[in-house]
């Protein structure tokens, strides 16, 4: 299965803390949702091209997230991404906020595939679905 093999790198600034300098706990989400994308990218499936020529996007649909320590203020932090499960119109991602050797955070994502037009579940395309 396909994995982001150079995982996104991510300084926190203070718009990703609350007034005590940590990260707040919501923006994890922004973080994963980020480091698909380029995973997504590094692969060759742009996502807004992917919509123009088969009228499919991606969209999450479950999440779960385990916080095991804060990130703050100015840290440097990697976000991975690795597919655990492929199915015909979903993926389930398994995600995880690193700094340095230290497992910050981690999730289960269920991200499917459905037409943009409609918002109904439809198969991944085949083109990227081999990439996977």
């Amino acid at each position: 299965m396909a994995e982001l093999r150079n995982p996104l790198s991510i300084r926190v600034y203070w718009e990703d803390t609350d007034a005590g300098g940590v990260v707040y706990y919501a923006n994890y989400l922004k973080f994963f949702e980020r480091a698909r994308t380029e995973w997504l990218r590094m692969l060759g499936v742009e996502q807004g091209d992917l919509k123009a020529r088969s009228d499919c996007i991606f969209v999450v649909a479950d999440v779960q997230l385990r916080y095991l320590v804060t990130a703050r203020l100015d840290d440097l932090l990697t976000v991975t991404v690795h597919v655990a499960e492929q199915g015909r119109a979903s993926l389930l991602l398994l995600q995880q906020v690193w700094r340095g050797n230290t497992l910050l955070a981690e999730g289960q994502i269920r991200i499917g595939c459905v037409r943009a037009s409609t918002l109904r579940p439809c198969r991944i395309p085949e083109q990227v679905s081999a990439l996977l």
